[in-house]
Protein backbone atom coordinates (compact mmCIF):
# COMPACT_ATOMS: atom_id res chain seq x y z
CA UNK A 1 0.00 0.00 0.00
CA UNK A 2 1.47 3.84 -0.69
CA UNK A 3 -0.09 6.44 1.08
CA UNK A 4 0.24 10.17 -0.63
CA UNK A 5 -1.08 13.47 -0.41
CA UNK A 6 -5.12 13.87 -1.51
CA UNK A 7 -3.83 17.17 -3.00
CA UNK A 8 -1.43 15.61 -5.53
CA UNK A 9 -2.65 15.70 -9.05
CA UNK A 10 -2.64 12.54 -11.18
CA UNK A 11 0.00 13.48 -12.89
CA UNK A 12 2.28 14.16 -9.67
CA UNK A 13 0.66 10.69 -8.22
CA UNK A 14 2.44 8.81 -11.30
CA UNK A 15 5.50 10.53 -11.04
CA UNK A 16 5.79 10.09 -7.35
CA UNK A 17 4.93 6.40 -7.86
CA UNK A 18 8.03 5.86 -10.41
CA UNK A 19 10.50 8.14 -8.64
CA UNK A 20 9.61 5.67 -5.81
CA UNK A 21 9.44 2.14 -8.02
CA UNK A 22 13.01 3.54 -9.48
CA UNK A 23 14.27 3.78 -6.04
CA UNK A 24 13.01 0.16 -4.99
CA UNK A 25 14.61 -1.22 -8.26
CA UNK A 26 17.75 0.68 -7.35
CA UNK A 27 17.63 -1.58 -3.80
CA UNK A 28 16.86 -4.85 -5.18
CA UNK A 29 19.99 -4.19 -7.79
CA UNK A 30 22.32 -3.18 -5.16
CA UNK A 31 20.92 -6.30 -3.01
CA UNK A 32 21.74 -8.26 -5.49
CA UNK A 33 24.98 -7.67 -6.76
CA UNK A 34 25.48 -7.81 -2.56
CA UNK A 35 24.60 -11.45 -2.86
CA UNK A 36 26.95 -12.51 -5.78
CA UNK A 37 30.05 -10.32 -3.51
CA UNK A 38 28.69 -12.65 -0.42
CA UNK A 39 29.00 -15.79 -2.61
CA UNK A 40 32.32 -14.78 -3.32
CA UNK A 41 33.32 -13.71 -0.37
CA UNK A 42 32.16 -17.05 1.10
CA UNK A 43 34.29 -18.83 -1.73
CA UNK A 44 37.37 -17.21 -0.46
CA UNK A 45 36.58 -17.81 3.10
CA UNK A 46 36.54 -21.26 2.17
CA UNK A 47 39.60 -21.63 0.33
CA UNK A 48 41.32 -19.84 3.28
CA UNK A 49 40.40 -21.59 6.12
CA UNK A 50 38.62 -24.49 4.99
CA UNK A 51 40.97 -25.92 2.30
CA UNK A 52 37.81 -25.11 -0.11
CA UNK A 53 35.86 -28.31 1.17
CA UNK A 54 32.94 -25.91 2.22
CA UNK A 55 30.89 -25.64 -0.90
CA UNK A 56 27.36 -23.75 -1.09
CA UNK A 57 25.18 -23.97 -3.91
CA UNK A 58 23.87 -20.49 -2.72
CA UNK A 59 25.14 -17.34 -0.61
CA UNK A 60 22.47 -14.84 0.06
CA UNK A 61 21.04 -11.57 2.27
CA UNK A 62 17.66 -12.02 4.03
CA UNK A 63 15.31 -10.02 5.96
CA UNK A 64 13.19 -12.56 7.49
CA UNK A 65 15.82 -13.67 9.64
CA UNK A 66 15.59 -11.24 13.14
CA UNK A 67 16.71 -13.49 15.74
CA UNK A 68 19.84 -15.46 13.74
CA UNK A 69 22.38 -14.12 12.16
CA UNK A 70 22.68 -16.57 9.86
CA UNK A 71 21.36 -20.43 8.86
CA UNK A 72 22.63 -23.18 6.60
CA UNK A 73 20.58 -26.06 5.30
CA UNK A 74 23.11 -28.73 4.87
CA UNK A 75 21.27 -30.85 2.25
CA UNK A 76 20.63 -27.64 0.09
CA UNK A 77 23.96 -26.34 0.43
CA UNK A 78 22.53 -23.06 0.70
CA UNK A 79 23.62 -20.30 3.37
CA UNK A 80 21.38 -17.52 4.61
CA UNK A 81 22.84 -14.21 6.84
CA UNK A 82 20.59 -11.96 8.21
CA UNK A 83 20.20 -8.94 6.48
CA UNK A 84 21.03 -7.00 9.91
CA UNK A 85 25.09 -8.16 9.56
CA UNK A 86 25.03 -5.43 7.05
CA UNK A 87 26.96 -2.23 7.82
CA UNK A 88 28.39 -4.74 10.75
CA UNK A 89 33.13 -4.75 10.90
CA UNK A 90 34.12 -7.31 8.32
CA UNK A 91 34.93 -9.61 10.46
CA UNK A 92 31.78 -9.93 11.90
CA UNK A 93 30.28 -10.80 8.55
CA UNK A 94 33.41 -13.34 7.54
CA UNK A 95 32.82 -15.13 11.09
CA UNK A 96 28.80 -15.84 10.61
CA UNK A 97 30.01 -17.12 6.88
CA UNK A 98 32.58 -19.25 8.48
CA UNK A 99 30.40 -20.80 10.69
CA UNK A 100 27.59 -21.39 8.60
CA UNK A 101 30.24 -22.67 6.25
CA UNK A 102 31.64 -25.19 9.00
CA UNK A 103 28.14 -26.36 9.00
CA UNK A 104 28.50 -27.54 5.87
CA UNK A 105 31.43 -30.05 6.72
CA UNK A 106 29.75 -30.55 10.18
CA UNK A 107 26.13 -30.20 11.23
CA UNK A 108 25.48 -29.45 14.85
CA UNK A 109 27.37 -27.15 16.86
CA UNK A 110 29.09 -30.18 19.03
CA UNK A 111 33.58 -30.26 19.58
CA UNK A 112 33.97 -30.99 16.19
CA UNK A 113 32.22 -28.04 14.57
CA UNK A 114 33.88 -25.96 17.04
CA UNK A 115 37.63 -27.43 16.33
CA UNK A 116 36.61 -26.80 12.66
CA UNK A 117 35.57 -23.28 13.60
CA UNK A 118 38.99 -22.51 15.23
CA UNK A 119 40.49 -21.88 11.53
CA UNK A 120 38.82 -18.49 11.71
CA UNK A 121 41.53 -16.81 14.16
CA UNK A 122 38.47 -14.07 14.86
CA UNK A 123 36.08 -16.62 16.29
CA UNK A 124 36.15 -14.79 19.52
CA UNK A 125 36.53 -11.38 19.02
CA UNK A 126 33.32 -11.96 16.38
CA UNK A 127 31.32 -13.52 18.88
CA UNK A 128 32.00 -10.63 21.38
CA UNK A 129 30.71 -8.37 18.84
CA UNK A 130 27.76 -9.89 18.03
CA UNK A 131 27.05 -10.67 22.29
CA UNK A 132 27.50 -7.02 22.92
CA UNK A 133 25.03 -6.13 19.86
CA UNK A 134 22.43 -8.42 21.48
CA UNK A 135 22.98 -7.32 24.73
CA UNK A 136 22.72 -3.54 23.50
CA UNK A 137 19.52 -4.84 21.88
CA UNK A 138 17.88 -5.83 25.04
CA UNK A 139 18.73 -2.83 27.10
CA UNK A 140 15.71 -0.44 27.87
CA UNK A 141 15.11 2.74 25.55
CA UNK A 142 14.80 5.45 27.81
CA UNK A 143 12.59 8.81 27.39
CA UNK A 144 14.20 11.24 26.00
CA UNK A 145 17.43 9.89 25.58
CA UNK A 146 18.29 9.42 21.51
CA UNK A 147 18.84 5.69 21.11
CA UNK A 148 20.18 4.60 17.30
Amino acid sequence: MVLIPARMSEAEEQRWVNVMLDKLAAQESRRALGDTELAERAERLSAQYFNGRARPHSVRWVTNQNTRWGSCTPSEGSIRLSHRLQGMPEYVVDYVLCHELAHLLVPGHGPGFWRLLEAYPKTERARGYLEGVVAAERLPHLPGAHNG
